[in-house]
């Protein structure tokens, strides 16, 4: 039973005992019924809004995940290249104009000697090897142009 079908139920248990709304007890017996018909209506109410509110929300989350979706694809992983102990320089070459991040593609890799991770740019990967900068172990890296389109093609 709903509080509107209990009020309800007060409401007509009242008139049905004939209460006397002209004597004291009568009128606050009655204020009383009213207000809480009143407090009923106004809950039912809330409930109404709170359900459609909560249908508002799941489907505004549904069109977030299809935004981002849409704008980062569909990978929930961590970046992989993402590197949250960088140093606390202007960019990833300790503020070298020159630096490899600025053209239009950077790749970053380990040097498997040292550890030491190392942004290379495609002439980099062109070149087929560099020197690491830490420990100065030549780095080579095979190239295939298959790879480049297959990767183009996932974009």
């Amino acid at each position: 039973m709903t509080v509107t079908e209990k009020v309800a139920y007060l409401k007509g248990l009242a008139e049905g005992l004939a209460i006397d709304t002209e004597t004291k007890e009568g009128k606050l017996i009655s204020a009383i019924i009213d207000t809480l018909e009143e407090m009923a209506y106004e809950l039912e109410d809330l409930s109404e809004n709170a359900l459609d509110l909560g249908d508002e929300l799941d489907a505004l989350s549904e069109d977030m995940s299809d935004v981002k979706e849409i704008l980062f694809g569909d990978d929930d992983d961590e970046d992989e290249y993402d590197n949250d102990d960088d140093d606390d320089d202007d960019n990833c070459c300790g503020g070298d104009d020159d630096c490899c991040c600025d053209d239009e593609y950077a790749y970053e890799v380990t040097c498997p000697s040292c550890n030491e991770d190392i942004v290379i740019d495609e002439e980099d990967l062109e070149n087929g090897a560099i020197t690491c900068p830490k420990c100065g172990e030549k780095l080579e890296f095979e190239f295939d142009e298959d790879d480049e389109a297959d990767a183009e093609e996932k974009e």
